[in-house]
């Protein structure tokens, strides 16, 4: 493979990053909890909302904790990484595609288009993220994988900035209101997700199964079951492996809560939503060059200790949070998140790949998958319950707190960097 096709690979596999994390920003963190707040839940106490939200989450957590490994499995045992990555992102998009006929006060079919979004979202994830062993060395594991993510935070904030111009001026666009604006973005946001992920399937390009010939599906469906006993088995046996898994476990929840819960926690402090969305485009400017700088970091002194370095950096946020009063701090909390994000996100998916053997790259991230939205069922639920049992939705953010503090001290055992 000659350079040029090695670097138009990497920009392909890390275009995806582009078209997904649209959605991530868009939907999950901007315009859904607040839509749903405001359209979908309408009336109901704000208590509930939030448990609400955190229970969508949950279960699409759940739904791909089930099912990651065994994806993966199948999809190393066929070779078909790129063919199930493409049905789970036409699942994304096609149930982003579904809000926008969603009405109002329906809330709980808001949630059930919801959850098939995000289980698209997270099910093709397992699949991409396994593509980075198949497009890059070891040695670029950390820049490569931050590139994904910094192009990610910029193409993210990009169609976020547009979405916000068109729900702040309808009347520009030719719509009746924000409520169709806010259908709008929906839309938009799946087709772009779907556009950009054309660069992936046209030239990123897999390597091929151990299997000279691709099996039949009942065929590879049993010897999938066989080979993710085997793999659950060889987890158990690579202590490294495994330490970590449990490690990002406990630490990636807390990330994504912060990621997921943040917007429905600034609406519960009563701010007002031009001051949050203002907030999720700061975090995206900002994270798009510290996630660069992170991959940096990683090469320079070790994936390891740029996760705890980022981890310290989320405590610090967490208990700032806790005490906010104003906007202005918001947005100072928001550019500090930018400042960790990718950084986590990037380095913690290189330095697993450099864990795993390639050719089980989809079945170990796989699991990776697994343990990081199994964790995720806990974390937006935390929140929930605690907020709820309480009457204080600042102690629910500090629950989060736990997931940092075990995460960290269990990833200080990997014995990496």
């Amino acid at each position: 493979m000659n350079l040029t096709t090695t670097t138009r690979q990497r920009w392909a596999w890390a275009f995806y990053d582009w078209a997904n994390s649209a959605f991530i920003t868009t939907v999950m963190v901007a315009f859904f909890p607040i839509f749903f707040r405001k359209y979908w839940a309408n009336g109901l106490p704000s208590e509930d909302i939030t448990l609400h939200l955190g229970t969508a989450n949950a279960l699409a957590s759940v739904s791909i904790m089930l099912l990651a490994p065994f994806l993966g499995t199948v999809a190393d045992q066929g070779g078909i990484k790129k063919p199930m990555m493409a049905a789970f992102v036409t699942l994304g998009v096609c149930a982003t595609l579904g809000l926008t006929l969603v009405g109002e006060s329906q809330w709980q079919w808001a949630m059930f288009a919801f959850v098939l979004a995000v289980v698209g979202f997270l099910g093709a994830n397992i699949f991409y993220d396994s593509l980075l062993v198949d497009v890059a060395e070891e040695k670029d594991f950390n820049r490569v994988s931050a590139l994904g993510y910094a192009l990610g935070y910029l193409g993210g904030g990009l169609l976020f900035a547009v979405c916000v111009l068109l729900t702040l001026k309808p009347e520009w666009f030719g719509l009746v209101d924000k409520t169709a604006a806010v259908r709008w973005a929906f839309g938009i946001t799946a087709a772009w997700w779907a556009l950009f992920s054309i660069p992936l399937w046209l030239w990123v390009r897999e390597r091929a199964p151990a299997q000279a010939v691709r099996p039949s599906l009942p065929v590879l469906l049993r010897q999938s079951v066989g080979q993710l006993r085997d793999t659950f088995r060889h987890i158990r046996q690579l202590r490294v492996v495994w330490l970590f898994l449990l490690a990002y476990w406990f630490y990636i929840d807390g990330v994504d809560t912060v990621i997921l819960m943040s917007v429905d926690y600034g609406k519960a402090l009563g701010f007002a939503d031009d001051s949050l969305i203002t907030a999720l485009l700061i975090t995206q400017f900002i994270a798009f060059p510290a996630a660069l700088v992170f991959g940096w970091v990683g090469n320079q002194w070790g994936a390891k200790r740029g996760i705890l370095a980022g981890l310290a950096g989320y405590v610090l946020i967490t208990i700032m949070a806790s005490r906010m009063e104003n906007a202005q701090e918001f947005y100072l909390l928001a550019g500090s998140v930018g400042l960790v994000q990718g950084g986590v996100q990037a380095l913690s998916r290189s330095l697993y790949a450099s864990l795993i053997p390639a050719e089980q790259a989809a079945e170990f991230f796989g699991f990776y998958n697994m343990l990081g939205k199994f964790a995720a069922v806990l974390g937006p639920l935390l929140v929930g319950w605690v907020g709820v049992l309480t009457g204080s939705p600042r102690l629910g953010l500090l629950a989060v707190l736990l997931l940092f503090g075990l995460g960290a001290w269990l990833l200080w055992k990997v014995p990496r960097d």
